[in-house]
């Protein structure tokens, strides 16, 4: 099995001795849950692979002209945490999209939830940006942008989705940047009762994705790369004596625990590029939608 990521310019192929090497892995890494084992490869399957990255067992899913690709969590959660590292496509990335996020299986769009991170990749030397999106019974349009701090392609970095009957907290190497509440008062919707798989994807959108689409991929540069490994799931935990997340009372403050207010303040300040609860244009009617009206 490879010990490191494959040439930047070699096709995108999926090699099955690297499977078969990682299989064989398994024995030095019993320890440990493979991400092998707990995804599942949806799209693009010919443009994707496993290899060992000295103890880390690592997926590289590739862009080319003909396709992209992607994976899938074998299980299904509803409410919990979900860490994995990433690292993402690198150079000139413009017009590349690489994703995580949570959504459910078969269902009508009118059920439609999702919690959704997209960077979006950029011309070599300028920094990626990271979409975000919230949907709730099939209505997204609650987007807020934020410009990484660091160079997510040189190394592995951690992104978080919380999810819990309370908020979605999107934390980035343990950084709070997102929350998005729960909140009854506002009667908004709130991904509250479907399972939902954790994706991963790489794709092109140069039609919207690097300065409003002013900035096309540049195919020569392909294939792109992006690198997931290190994937954690941690159920959701009420409160002693209450049996599952849903049934935790409103007075709780038990999904408040692993929020640092203080953190998600400078996060805001210091990298928020875009936020639709400023964005009075989108409303129409210049009315801010009720959630944004939270502290």
């Amino acid at each position: 099995m490879a010990s490191s990521p494959p040439p930047s310019r070699m096709r995108c192929v999926l090699v099955m001795a690297l499977l078969v090497m990682a299989m064989a892995a398994r024995t030095s890494t019993a320890e440990k849950k493979l991400l092998f084992d707990q995804v599942q490869l949806t799209w693009g399957e010919y443009h994707s692979f496993f290899y060992m990255d000295g103890d880390e067992d690592t997926l590289a899913l590739c862009l080319d002209e003909t396709n992209g690709s992607g994976f899938a969590s074998k299980d299904s959660y509803l409410y919990g945490r979900f860490d994995i590292d990433m690292k993402l496509v690198a150079n000139n990335s413009a017009g590349t999209v690489t994703t995580l996020y949570l959504m459910p299986e078969d269902v009508p769009w009118e059920y439609h939830d999702e919690i959704d991170l997209e960077f979006l990749g950029n011309v070599t030397g300028e920094p990626y940006t990271l979409h975000t999106n919230i949907f709730a019974n099939g209505v997204g349009r609650r987007e807020q942008q934020f410009r990484l701090w660091f160079d997510p392609t040189e190394d592995f970095h951690t992104y978080s989705i919380v999810w819990n009957p309370k908020h979605i907290l999107i934390l980035v190497d343990g950084v709070p940047i997102r929350d998005y509440k729960n909140d009854p008062a506002t009667k908004m919707p709130f991904p509250t009762w479907q399972h939902m798989r954790l994706h991963g994807t790489i794709w092109n959108a140069d039609d919207w994705a690097t300065q409003g689409g002013r900035v096309k991929t540049d195919w020569t540069q392909s294939p792109f790369f992006a690198y997931y490994r290190n994937l954690r799931v941690t159920p959701c935990v009420p409160s002693p004596g209450v049996p599952w997340c849903g049934a935790e009372p409103a007075e709780s403050t038990r999904f408040e625990e692993d929020l640092d207010h203080e953190a998600l303040r400078r996060s805001k300040e210091q990298h928020l590029l875009y936020d639709y609860c400023r964005d009075l244009i989108k409303s129409g009617d210049k009315v801010l939608p009720m959630e944004c009206t939270q502290d």
